[in-house]
């Protein structure tokens, strides 16, 4: 575990990330950090955002006095690279922890749900779901919202990037992001193997305006 953990006494494990384009994976060849010497900002910022969305989810005293590392190395970078990196992540720990439990090395599931992140954002005032590359760099508003699978939110993170936008603007864009994550999710059962679990509440996003059914139907 890390230093300041035994020094403080602090029980349990640690769950941490290491990030990382591969060359390849930009249009024109991006060199690895490793070479420069140092991250860079945009890199130390993911990982955090990563290691704390399953630490939200994941009972650290469980663990022991162990540290899970998640490798998540990038091998494709058109957009949306975190929240891919952390939907894909959820399925590697699942499988991760199934594994220590046959061995007997942890003696309790760790993991308590399933966690996914999607891009949304806006364009002209269309809200756009899972954004591209093209559609990232000329966006209006720019989010990536982190849920676990019962519906409730990790982390949300929106910036406008010239023009400001509403409440209403803001709900869409959650519900937009809601209805991608669903499907990410039983894309990530589908893999494990697990039956989907219950549908959550439509109050999952607490006052945040209407109800998600509501706002739901008024898009469809």
């Amino acid at each position: 575990v890390p230093s300041w953990m035994r020094q403080q006494g602090v029980p349990g494990g640690w769950v941490t990330c290491e990030y990382g384009l591969l060359p390849a994976s930009t249009h024109q060849r991006c060199q690895r950090e490793a070479a420069k010497g140092k991250q860079s900002g945009r890199t130390m910022e993911i990982q955090r955002l990563i290691g704390r969305s399953f630490r939200s989810v994941i009972d650290l005293i469980a663990l022991g006095q162990n540290t899970i590392y998640i490798d998540c190395d990038v091998m494709d970078a058109n957009g949306g690279t975190r929240c891919a990196s952390i939907t894909g992540a959820s399925v590697a720990l699942q499988l991760a922890f199934r594994k220590l439990m046959e061995k007997k090395l942890i003696s309790r599931f760790p993991m308590r749900e399933n966690v996914a992140a999607v891009s949304v954002g806006m364009k002209d005032g269309e809200c756009l779901l899972d954004l591209c590359y093209e559609e990232d760099s000329s966006a209006d508003v720019d989010m990536n919202v982190v849920m676990t699978e019962s519906g409730k939110l990790i982390e949300v993170q929106g910036t406008a990037e010239e023009v400001p936008f509403s409440r209403e603007e803001l709900d869409k864009m959650l519900n937009l992001a809601k209805r991608g994550l669903d499907t990410l999710f039983e894309e990530q059962r589908k893999v494990i193997g697990d039956r989907p679990t219950p549908k959550p509440s439509p109050k999952s996003f607490g006052s945040l305006g209407e109800t998600l059914d509501n706002a739901l139907k008024k898009q469809n």
